[in-house]
């Protein structure tokens, strides 16, 4: 993790659509521990736009947990009241409609009406649906031979073209309201947040937003540097979920497990033997 830049604002941003696991204690003790280690102050950024999702028992456990753990944050809301009542991403819809309203202008999206979880190629490009049409999401047209530039945290960039999973990627949803894409990207700029640290299944991600944050004109995120950490997996080598009831940290707290106990299993399944008392002890365990 050595990089001699400095950095002024990070981000933990949970969604409210389960309980939090111990793969999400990983992503934010190493986003706090980069930020106490630059200077860089945390946001907390709750991601609640899949509204068919968000349950108030999944808000109200972000703040336990952290809280439980001893992972604070410099800005953001203090409650599950404060978030709603001034921070929930619906406070914002105004700007990414905007940012919607722009790519129509531009003629950069289609409309789709394709199911999520489709398998057949989408030719909804070529059919031209008006955007206006009823149940239809919305797609970015990508440029999908074009490098895309990825600043590191360490200092270096990396180039790489959109993978075939990200081509015209969805940036508004048939309920109406904007893909996590698109609410990242002005998110991130919106609070001045230079310094992103998430899991290595992001990466596809990081260039999809890249690339939407260009079409945008919004040149300040590629100036944004990208940390990706390696992630916790189960015994089948598959990422942890939040349906993986027994790696929540809600599960582990009711069977009577300590902070440190936690941080030390966490420890544990990336394959160290140390015992720790704290996220910091964790990420110094983890980079030894």
């Amino acid at each position: 993790m050595a990089n001699s830049s400095t950095y002024h604002k990070t981000r933990i941003a949970p969604t409210p659509s389960g309980y939090l696991h111990v793969g999400n204690v990983l992503s934010f003790a190493i986003t706090a521990a980069l930020a106490r280690k630059k200077g860089a102050k945390v946001l907390l950024r709750i991601d609640d736009m899949d509204r068919e999702r968000v349950n108030p028992l999944y808000l109200q456990d972000i703040f336990d947990t952290l809280n439980y753990l001893g992972i604070a944050w410099d800005e953001g809301p203090s409650n599950v009241e404060d978030f709603e009542s001034n921070f929930s991403q619906l406070h914002r819809m105004p700007l990414y409609q905007q940012a919607l309203d722009q790519l129509a202008q531009n003629k950069l999206v289609f409309a789709c009406t394709c199911p999520r979880s489709t398998q057949k190629p989408c030719t909804c490009l070529e059919q031209q649906l008006p955007l206006s049409t009823p149940n239809v999401s919305w797609r970015l047209i990508t440029n999908n031979d074009d490098p895309i530039q990825v600043k590191t945290y360490i200092g270096k960039t990396i180039s790489e073209i959109l993978p075939v999973s990200m081509h015209n990627f969805v940036v508004k949803k048939k309920d109406g309201y904007p893909a996590y894409q698109l609410t990242s990207v002005i998110d991130d700029l919106h609070y001045g947040v230079d310094l992103i640290v998430r899991g290595q299944d992001l990466w596809d991600s990081t260039l999809a937003q890249l690339q939407l944050a260009g079409l945008l004109h919004k040149t300040d995120f590629s100036n944004i540097s990208f940390y990706h950490h390696p992630l916790i997996t189960d015994a089948t080598g598959n990422k942890l979920s939040k349906s993986a009831g027994s790696t929540s940290v809600q599960y582990l707290r009711q069977q009577g497990k300590s902070a440190a106990e936690i941080f030390t299993m966490i420890a544990g399944m990336m394959g160290v033997t140390a015992q720790v008392s704290s996220w910091k002890a964790l990420v110094e365990a983890l980079v030894e």
